[in-house]
Order: C-alpha cells, then structure tokens, then sequence
C-alpha cells in the first residue's frame, strides 16, 4: 500500500479505481477501463443468451436485445477513453465473437465481418464509440465557458513529463473524429449541423 499526504490528508496512492461503472487508470490511459467493459459484457451476453442464440427468436429481436442490454455495457463510458487502435480492435473483436455467436457462424465458415453485421444492421462497435465521444465533446463545448467540465477537458495537469512519445490523450482521440468527418471544434456551437454530420458518419 502505498500512502501520500495531500494537504495535510493521509490517503492511499492506487494504480487504479472504480468510478460509476468505469475503471479510471493513474497513467492516464484506458487498458483497465476497456478490460473491465469486455468481461461486463461477456457477463450481460450470457444472461441473455436463451434470447441472443435461441431459434425462436428472429434476428431482428436478438439485434435489438443485444444492442440494448449487451452493447451499451460494452460501451459504458467510452466516451471518455482516450482510446488507441489496439484498444478499437479489442472491442471489434468482442464484439465481433458476440454476432458469429447471435447468428450461429463458426469461424472455419470463413463469413466476413460486414457481411455479419450488416445482416443484423449495426455498425462496427469503435465507429459508435467514436460518434458517442463526438456528440459529448459537442455537448460540453455548448456550455458555458465558466462551467466545470468544460474547464476540466482543458485543464493541463502539472507534473514531470516523462521522456519518449506523449501518450495519447482523450482530446487527441476527438481531433482525429473531428478531421475523419471534416468537423472543426466551432461546428460545435452549431447544435444542429454538429447533430447532422455524426448521424450521417452512421447512416
């Protein structure tokens, strides 16, 4: 255990902790987080899997079932991971084991993924990801200049830089959504347009 003293208070230093369902990490990433949400929705799957593989359902209800009670669990507070591409293939790939599962295809079928999802109507899971970090950039960015959680995403944390590449962080993971849609951070202030153009990246 490790102990550090914070204006006068004695509190435990820890690597990691849970916070509302999330997995918050010391060193800023979301290995933790991303870890914590695949088993979560392993678990969620597995409670429903009479409906998610049974033969009396049609596909169009398991794909409404596992995006209400198994997908939104996998993608609990993504929003706010500052996620790199190992991270998005992870995610793909749990998901991507959930749908062969939901419409019973083996591997050695050699079926593709687009094929899969299509035929159940959903998009890859990283593609929701990133629209769902969008629309909450977009709603911070139309408060108030004073307001708390706008100066929190802003806010530089001071510290010792450690040598090598910077680690990525959560706003770069937003300027690479802003310029694969063409979106800049202005077009924020414009609710409508900003609503538009992320619809429209899902179909």
């Amino acid at each position: 255990m490790h102990l550090d003293i914070v204006n006068g208070v004695l509190l435990e230093k820890v690597d990691k902790f849970y916070y509302l369902g999330d997995t918050l990490d010391a060193d800023e990433g979301c290995d933790s987080a991303v870890t914590t949400r695949v088993r979560s929705a392993w678990k969620k799957f597995c409670e429903y899997l009479p409906i998610l593989t049974g033969k009396g359902f049609s596909l169009k209800l398991k794909c409404k079932a596992y995006a209400t009670c198994v997908r939104s669990c996998l993608m609990h507070g993504s929003e706010t991971w500052p996620m790199k591409v190992e991270h998005e293939l992870k995610m793909n790939c749990t998901e991507m084991s959930m749908i062969r599962w939901i419409c019973g295809v083996k591997l050695n079928e050699r079926k593709k993924s687009e094929e899969l999802r299509e035929l159940l109507g959903l998009e890859p899971v990283s593609l929701m990801i990133k629209n769902s970090r969008l629309r909450w950039f977009g709603h911070v960015e139309q408060k108030d200049y004073n307001d708390w959680v706008r100066c929190c995403i802003t806010w530089e944390v001071e510290g010792i830089t450690q040598r090598g590449c910077p680690k990525k962080t959560w706003r770069d993971c937003v300027k690479n959504d802003m310029e694969s849609l063409g979106l800049s951070q202005k077009d924020a202030q414009a609710r409508n347009k900003w609503r538009r153009r992320i619809k429209g990246a899902t179909g």
